[in-house]
C-alpha cells in the first residue's frame, strides 16, 4: 500500500520513500509525491534517486492501493531508500489549472445547474465539457469576468478524506454526468473552494484562488445538442 502524500500535501517537491515491491518491472513505494494521473489531470514528470544516480520517471500508474512508477533508468531493489524529485515547476501549472477548471464548474453549477460531461487539461491550459443547450461568444465573455471574480476573491482551498458514507450525505458532491467514483473506494477525498464549490476530487491543487492566475476562455463549441464545451488557458 502506498500512502498518497501529494492528496494531503500539493506542495511537497521532494520526499524520502522505500521501494517496498517491485510489480510488473516498476517499483511500489511506501508513500509517493507523484500524483500517477485520473480524472482528466496528466500524472507527474520526475526523477527517483537512489545510490546509484538518478533514474527520470517513465511512467506511473495506480493500481489497487499502490502507485507503480516505472524508470527509464535500471530497477531498484526491495528495501532501498530513494529520494522523489518533482518536476516542480510543471506540477504547479497543473495545480493552478485543475484549480480553475473546478472555478469554471463550480460557477457554471451555481448559475446554471448544468453537470460536466467530459474535461482534460494539460499544464495551464483545459476544457470542460457541459450539460448545456446553448452557449455564444457574449454568454464565454461574461463567464470569462465571473471565473477571474473567483480567482480576486482569494477563496482558500481545502482537502477533506472523508468515509465514504460520510461523502456521499454532502449534497451534489458529484458534478460529473456519469459517477466516476469506484464502488470499491471506501475513502473519498474532497476539494472544497470555499463559498463556491464543494465535489469529489483526486487531483492536486492550488492552496487559495488568488493562485491560479488570470483565467482566460479561448474557445467554445458544441459537442452535440446538449453538450457544450468552453476551453480555457491560465496567463500569468
Amino acid at each position: 500500500m502506498t500512502q498518497l502524500l501529494y492528496q494531503t500535501d500539493s506542495y511537497l517537491k521532494e520526499q524520502q520513500a522505500t521501494v517496498i515491491a517491485i510489480e510488473d518491472g516498476a517499483l511500489a513505494l511506501d508513500q509517493t509525491i507523484f500524483y500517477p494521473g485520473g480524472g482528466g489531470q496528466p500524472p507527474d514528470e520526475g526523477t527517483i534517486i537512489g545510490d546509484d544516480g538518478e533514474s527520470p520517471i517513465k511512467s506511473l500508474k495506480k493500481v489497487g492501493e499502490s502507485v507503480l512508477h516505472w524508470l527509464a533508468g535500471e530497477t531498484l531493489n526491495v528495501g532501498t531508500t530513494v529520494t522523489c524529485r518533482l518536476n516542480w515547476e510543471r506540477r504547479y501549472q497543473l495545480m493552478r489549472t485543475h484549480t480553475a477548471l473546478h472555478i469554471l464548474c463550480g460557477v457554471i453549477w451555481r448559475d446554471l445547474g448544468a453537470q460536466v460531461t467530459g474535461g482534460n487539461m494539460e499544464p495551464l491550459k483545459g476544457r470542460l465539457d457541459f450539460e448545456l443547450e446553448s452557449m455564444s461568444a457574449d454568454f464565454a465573455e461574461r463567464i470569462e469576468g465571473l471565473l477571474n471574480n473567483e480567482v480576486s476573491a482569494a477563496r482558500d482551498v481545502r482537502m477533506k478524506i472523508l468515509p465514504r458514507e460520510e461523502a456521499f450525505k454532502i449534497p451534489d458532491l458529484i458534478r460529473t454526468k456519469i459517477n466516476l467514483l469506484p464502488d470499491g473506494i471506501q475513502q473519498v477525498r474532497t476539494v472544497e473552494i470555499v463559498g463556491l464549490d464543494l465535489q469529489a476530487d483526486g487531483g492536486t491543487h492550488v492552496a487559495n484562488t488568488r493562485e491560479v492566475g488570470r483565467i482566460k476562455i479561448v474557445g467554445h463549441e458544441s459537442k452535440g445538442k446538449i453538450n457544450k464545451r468552453l476551453r480555457i488557458q491560465i496567463e500569468d
